[in-house]
């Protein structure tokens, strides 16, 4: 008993070191901020660590675990759905335009924009363009990990880019396959 439990333990810890970068960026996109990125992490690698016999037998153990990080968020946020799709104080004229350079600094600002863009999108909305985009993954295994139908992937994602492409100062940052 004792070898199986410290076998699973290694395979854990094989498992967090291997995916820990991917965990973390897909968190950060999620929550729009590091801290609470790490939290989310977290929780979810100790959700995932008391059921790890069950996600190691899982046919694709990241995209398990990809789905706890989902539904936990989810959860956690939930109470603060209203908050979040409240309008913001904010101006949205307040972002600006900024020429590409290759400029480190206006690469940083071009971040910025971008994620307090995503951070603005609805939930569901940002799951789906995460997963979809940054995630590469494809509309099956992006309704997977939503607990969701393919049908409700491409409408998410469709809206969400929709909103993020008509953020002022956004459009102008992204470039479509090398054309404005």
């Amino acid at each position: 008993m004792g070898d199986r439990k410290q076998s699973g333990n290694e395979e854990f810890q094989a498992f967090v070191i291997g995916r820990w970068p991917r965990l973390m960026r897909t968190a950060f996109l999620l929550t729009g901020e590091q801290h609470a990125a790490e939290d989310l992490a977290q929780t979810t690698l100790e959700q995932v660590y008391v059921a790890w016999n069950r996600v190691a037998a899982a046919d694709e153990p990241e995209a398990y675990v990809r789905r706890v990080m989902i539904n936990t968020h989810s959860r956690r946020y939930r109470k603060k759905l209203r908050e979040f799709l409240a309008p913001r104080g904010e101006d949205p004229g307040l972002a600006h335009e900024i020429a590409d350079t290759g400029d480190r600094i206006a690469q940083a600002d071009d971040r910025h924009t971008l994620l307090k863009a995503l951070a603005e999108l609805p939930p569901r909305q940002r799951e789906a363009v995460v997963l979809r985009y940054w995630e590469d993954l494809t509309e099956s295994q992006t309704a997977q990990a939503m607990g969701c139908s393919i049908g409700a992937v491409k409408s998410n994602a469709a809206k969400g880019i929709a909103k993020l492409r008509a953020i002022p100062g956004l459009a102008e940052t992204v470039t479509y396959g090398g054309r404005k």
